[in-house]
């Protein structure tokens, strides 16, 4: 059994979903893992993964990778991030309705990067057969129209979620605990 073999199994095994992994030149093995949705975690609920569940997975392949006989230097488990690469039908399929950054291995019509949404292909108006299981739709705006591009796994060369942070509902947050602090001190401001 491969070292990523090893991995995989491990981390399938104890039920997150393996996103990606690597070894570097210094010897880094790097273990990028996500929550499989509709699976319930020791570290509690939630789509995210956490400290806990990375330090779960991380003790767990020290053991297997020392039996593996594997030679490595580091070994680093985290989350894929909030770009977290798609590669597998699997992922395309789970993040449909999400924003997306697209490039694809050719250039189509000009250029061979795109960001929009991310959706399951539809059948042509004109055909009654079902879409491929791995083609998807990327709608996206070209100038003030919105286009689709139709595009198979086979045909990108990288595809990675939009991230999507809210800073406002921070900022409202902290507003609210100023005022708070305001009102606590008898109106006047520390």
């Amino acid at each position: 059994m491969s070292w990523q073999q090893a991995v995989e199994k491990t981390v399938t095994g104890m039920g997150y979903e393996l996103v990606d992994c690597g070894r570097s030149p210094g010897g880094l093995l790097g273990v990028f893992i996500d929550r499989v949705p509709e699976r319930v975690y020791p570290s509690g609920p939630g789509e995210f993964i956490t400290v806990d569940d990375c330090e779960l997975v991380t003790r767990q392949l020290q053991l297997v990778l020392e039996v593996a006989n594997v030679d490595y230097g580091r070994l680093e488990v985290s989350s894929p991030g909030l770009d977290r690469p798609l590669r597998k039908a699997a992922d395309f399929r789970r993040f449909a309705g999400s924003e997306i950054d697209l490039t694809l291995k050719v250039v189509f019509q000009g250029r061979k990067k795109y960001r929009g949404l991310l959706r399951l292909a539809e059948p042509a108006a004109d055909s009654e057969a079902a879409p491929q299981a791995d083609s998807f739709e990327l709608v996206f705006q070209d100038g003030k129209e919105d286009k689709v591009l139709g595009f198979t796994i086979e045909e990108i060369r990288e595809a990675r979620l939009v991230p999507l942070v809210d800073f406002k509902k921070k900022r409202k947050n902290a507003g609210e605990d100023a005022a708070d602090k305001t009102q606590e001190s008898g109106g006047h401001e520390e």
